[in-house]
């Protein structure tokens, strides 16, 4: 479970070159923009998504992730269009 969270992330679109243009990381990035008008702000979901797609996770994050990934996964499909 602990190796799938890295591709999970990936595959939402936060990736170590950015955030993927179409993706549901860019759907969520906007979002997050417009609701703090116009920028991300630090700690956000976002922004910590963002930096462990471009950094990876420490296993200390991997641990704390597990549980708290399917809360996020859902609230990202609900989101969607």
């Amino acid at each position: 479970a602990l190796v799938a969270i890295p591709a999970g992330i990936a595959g939402l679109g936060f990736t170590g070159a950015g955030i993927t243009a179409g993706s549901i990381a860019a759907k969520m990035m906007s979002a997050a923009a417009i609701a703090n008008g116009g920028g991300v702000a630090a700690g956000s979901t976002v922004a910590v998504l963002q930096s462990i797609g471009a950094a990876g996770l420490s296993l200390g994050t991997k641990i704390g992730l597990v549980s708290a990934m399917g809360s996020l996964g859902t609230a990202a499909g609900a989101s969607l269009p």
